[in-house]
């Protein structure tokens, strides 16, 4: 007779299986990975992963989700925990992006992975990414309300967002060497658009969402 499962057992055994999926595509891609693989990666049968996930295309959804739920707890730590000053808060949101981006860079990598197009089969990662989507304009839309910069604070936050990703994707696929490494490209890239946005003589010039 087969073992009823608790639903705590069942979200241990997930958790379990998202991490081991997480590794595994992270290091050798979704293809690449068996459920097979991942069966034997956790000591189970062939067969037991069937029974929490339909496929492995699931499976990538559900480690994704946890990874954007996980950086929007991180982003939102910081920003509730910088206070009232938007601009201090808006530093603190880009250290926090860097910072969770190189402490758990498997995660980071399959948030942004482009092997899934069918995200809308998944409400839970799209609810996870759109929170996540949400801490890159929410300390712009203060910044704004605080008469710190003018523009539309969504644009503004892509524009921040996207000097925040392409150093961190850059270094890892081990493209910056040297001297110029991802935190200094970042750095520079933050002083310049922080520059441009609330210029020379602004209070927050250079400051916002500055990482070190």
């Amino acid at each position: 007779m087969p073992r009823i499962l608790t639903d705590e057992a069942v979200g241990e055994f997930r958790e379990r299986l998202i991490d081991a999926a997480e590794r595994l595509f992270a290091a050798h891609g979704l293809e690449a990975v068996t459920m097979r693989q991942l069966a034997a990666e956790l000591g189970v049968s062939p067969m037991t992963p069937y029974r929490y996930f339909e496929d492995k295309e699931a499976i990538l959804a559900a480690v994704r989700a946890r990874a954007f739920a996980r950086h929007a707890d991180a982003l939102e730590a910081a920003y509730d925990a910088a206070g009232r000053d938007p601009i201090s808060a808006s530093a603190a949101v880009g250290q926090a992006y860097v910072d969770f981006a190189f402490a758990h860079p498997e995660a980071y990598k399959l948030m942004f992975d482009i092997t899934q197009p069918n995200e809308a089969r998944y409400p839970e990662l799209v609810a996870a990414g759109n929170r996540s989507r949400r801490t890159m304009t929410r300390h712009l839309e203060a910044l704004a309300a605080a008469g710190e910069i003018e523009g539309d604070p969504g644009l503004i936050g892509h524009m921040f967002w996207s000097a925040l990703h392409g150093p961190i994707m850059l270094a890892f696929s081990g493209k910056l060497t040297g001297a110029y490494d991802a935190r200094r490209i970042i750095a520079a890239s933050m002083d310049a658009l922080g520059r441009g946005l609330f210029g020379p003589g602004a209070k927050g010039s250079g400051q916002a969402a500055r990482p070190r």
